[in-house]
């Protein structure tokens, strides 16, 4: 039978049958070594094939968002398959988020062709000077296409919407700038660990879908709660696959000639590069240089750019 991944806990796996029968399946140890180079070669998500409890075949992929493994003998690891967009959850503080993470994701995103977008949580807890922070980094990122969104996740407020009620009906659907991206979209939500995907998703369902966690007070650094990835339908058309909160965000499959290219304003500007295949470092005549000197890319961007570069050399990730 066909079914879709909708929950992988690392030694099994949960698919929806096109019956709407939920089963519990594994895969044998020879699917593993069928050419897939992950550590898992089955990720929700997936339309499988299923015979008797055991996954015998995986459909072809319209797209997945993947990273560098941490496991260093394997070569990636598929956050999720088949979706329509990546909801990035980001905060300026408690914990913050680097500028160098939400890059590599966004050209993670550039790479795979999938549509991104960033959820700046957690305004409530931010001061006057962070507050300006988090204006220039949406000021940036709008300035690039990407669309943001600064909410409050443990109530839905700011641009996630208002509701007494914690519903998602067609009226906050209406109201909501969050719910409105969310609707008829398979969403994957990912984020540093303690960014707040565990509150969201309990709010957006008005009960408790998954645990959340406290925030370390010596290190203002998140702690694991989902440890498992899962995909969570929502009433009015759509889903959201959470996964487990990640610590870095390492790039697999790119070269050093292509980097540039997932970022949008630096490919925008290399084609007045004296030359063609400029990686825009020390090159005479490299545009993109003469661009970060008059301002018009971000020394954040381009110090990403850098850091992304240094990964097809080496073998470590940030």
């Amino acid at each position: 039978m066909k079914g879709l991944v909708i929950k992988s806990t690392g030694s099994s796996y949960i698919v929806r049958l096109d019956d709407g029968l939920d089963v519990e399946c594994h895969i044998k140890g020879n699917f593993r070594i069928r050419g897939i180079r992950s550590t898992n070669p089955v990720a929700v998500g997936d339309f499988v094939v299923v015979e008797d409890g055991w996954i015998t075949d995986v459909h072809d992929r319209q797209n997945y968002i993947i990273r560098r493994s941490t496991n260093l003998s394997k070569e990636s690891h598929i956050l999720a398959a088949n979706i329509d967009q990546v909801a990035l959850l980001v905060t300026i503080n408690h914990p913050q988020t680097s500028t160098t993470f939400i890059d590599r994701f966004l050209a993670t995103c550039e790479a795979y062709r999938v549509r991104a977008l960033l959820i700046f949580n957690k305004i409530d807890l931010l001061t006057e000077e962070e507050l300006k922070q988090l204006e220039e980094l949406r000021a940036l990122y709008e300035s690039l296409g990407y669309p943001t969104l600064a909410i409050c996740a443990k109530d839905l407020t700011g641009e996630a919407g208002i509701t007494a009620k914690r519903s998602i009906s067609k009226t906050v659907c209406q109201r909501s700038g969050l719910l409105r991206e969310l609707q008829g979209c398979v969403t994957l939500l990912s984020g540093n660990s303690g960014v707040g995907k565990s509150t969201l998703l309990n709010a957006l369902f008005g009960k408790e879908m998954t645990r959340t966690g406290k925030i370390s007070d010596a290190h203002d650094k998140g702690m694991h709660t989902t440890t498992f990835s899962e995909m969570y339908f929502l009433p009015d058309g759509g889903a959201v696959i959470d996964t487990p909160g990640i610590k870095g965000f390492g790039s697999v499959d790119m070269s050093k000639e292509e980097v540039g290219h997932y970022f949008r304003e630096l490919f925008a500007t290399a084609k007045d590069c004296r030359f063609g295949n400029c990686t825009h470092t020390n090159e005479p005549g490299c545009a993109v240089q003469e661009a970060l000197v008059r301002g018009d890319i971000a020394i954040s961007r381009y110090e990403s750019y850098l850091s992304l570069l240094g990964d097809c050399t080496e073998s470590k990730y940030r």
